[in-house]
């Protein structure tokens, strides 16, 4: 049960304190989760961002479910899940009752402005840290520059840019590359 309320109170601080979402949350992630806590290596944070994107449900709830259940099994899936929701569920539904009041405010609006900046940068910080973080190797090269050049020529050419069919191109490409280089491997023996 502690690990439990461990698991709950963390998610609820980075629930509490992250603003723009599951990307801008995951700077905060990963420094809670790796470096602060220890509880996962950098490599297997990294894994787990991968696979909380490509499964349904928002990126900050999948990764706190996975967390979770690493640290504490079920009990601590539903645990630091309901703690990262918690905040966000509350905070959204005081803003719903008092919006319309609470936008007329020129101070509100300024407020709103640079947090929208605050989350552009975690959200570039996060992406950075995990490039950072991925080996070397010619195919990683060659996916994250492919990837950048279509989201560029796409944003460029105002033409809609799916994240999933990116995720499951990128990932059917790792298939086929790893069959390959096993392939090639077993040619050798």
């Amino acid at each position: 049960m502690k690990k439990a309320l461990n698991l709950f109170f963390t998610m609820l601080k980075i629930g509490l304190f992250t603003f723009g979402g599951g990307y801008a949350m995951l700077a905060l992630l990963e420094n809670e989760f790796v470096s602060k806590r220890g509880w996962m290596e950098k490599d297997e944070f990294l894994d787990m961002v991968a696979i909380a994107e490509s499964t349904p449900g928002p990126i900050a709830i999948n990764c706190a479910t996975y967390i979770g259940y690493k640290k504490s099994g079920v009990s601590g899936s539903v645990f630091a899940t309901v703690g990262i929701c918690v905040p966000s569920f509350i905070i959204i539904y005081i803003i719903s009752v008092f919006l319309d009041g609470f936008l007329n405010y020129p101070v509100v609006e300024k407020a709103f402005r640079g947090v929208q900046v605050c989350v552009v940068y975690l959200i570039i910080s996060a992406g950075i840290k995990m490039l950072k973080g991925l080996k070397r190797s010619l195919f990683n090269i060659v996916i994250v520059s492919a990837t950048v050049m279509v989201m560029l020529a796409c944003s460029f050419l105002s033409r809609d840019f799916s994240t999933v069919l990116f995720i499951l191109l990128c990932g059917a490409v790792g298939i086929v590359y790893q069959l390959i280089a096993r392939l090639h491997g077993e040619g050798r023996k």
